[in-house]
């Protein structure tokens, strides 16, 4: 167990001291999250907004900006020719977690920078903010977890990028209802919220869960491929 921490926590330092020496992953977050933000904010300007709209399209952001800047975990590998050498040096399971541990950290940013963001620029009512940031926590947990498998399963081909969000699509349908439906309730009275919250809380958790344990399953076949 020792060594595969510490197998982990290397994978993990190893990918967080190359992006703050590039910036790759997170000049792609920020670009694409400031850019859908101000095209939001400039197309609806002060024009009133629904709850569920707002919530629609913070969740529209965080997932295709998502897509966008983590499908780079394994095809940065490829393209430096340090596959091999990372299969040497770490056992699967260790590569996996520690790829998912910093995939996690950029996705919570994403998240809570998506969400104060749309939180300035089109306010609307936000009654439960603990339900409202809770939703955001669990869905990038999520998110992170199916986004670094897919990335494992396309960093040979050669249109790694485009095939991403398309793959992630249909696996991403199960988190976005509960995400979105925790963001419409988080607009009610703090008294019920957490009430009412309860089932989607309930899977987005399962969701994260469930594709974190199948991911780190089949991840040693894909990467040993």
């Amino acid at each position: 167990m020792s060594r595969f921490l510490s197998a982990a926590w290397a994978v993990f330092l190893n990918d967080a001291r190359l992006e703050i020496r590039t910036r790759t992953a997170l000049g792609a977050l920020a670009m694409f999250v400031a850019a859908s933000l101000v095209l939001v904010y400039l197309a609806l300007g002060r024009t009133p907004v629904s709850t569920a709209v707002a919530s629609a399209l913070l969740w529209v952001v965080i997932v295709f900006a998502g897509a966008v800047g983590l499908g780079r975990a394994f095809v940065a590998e490829e393209e430096r020719g340090t596959t091999l050498l990372l299969r040497l040096a770490a056992p699967a399971s260790a590569v996996y977690v520690g790829k998912l541990m910093f995939n996690v950290v950029l996705t919570l940013a994403l998240a809570l920078v998506a969400g104060a963001g749309m939180r300035v620029l089109i306010p609307t009512p936000l009654g439960a903010p603990a339900v409202f940031w809770s939703g955001l926590v669990l869905g990038a947990l999520g998110l992170a977890s199916t986004t670094t498998l897919l990335s494992a399963l396309l960093a040979r081909a050669q249109a790694a990028g485009p095939l991403l969000p398309v793959l992630a699509f249909p696996l991403l349908v199960p988190l976005l209802a509960p995400a979105v439906g925790l963001t419409i309730t988080a607009s009610g009275a703090e008294a019920g919220a957490w009430a009412a919250a309860q089932p989607d809380l309930v899977a987005l958790g399962a969701y994260a869960g469930l594709t974190a344990t199948a991911s780190l399953l089949l991840f040693e076949y894909v990467w040993r491929d």
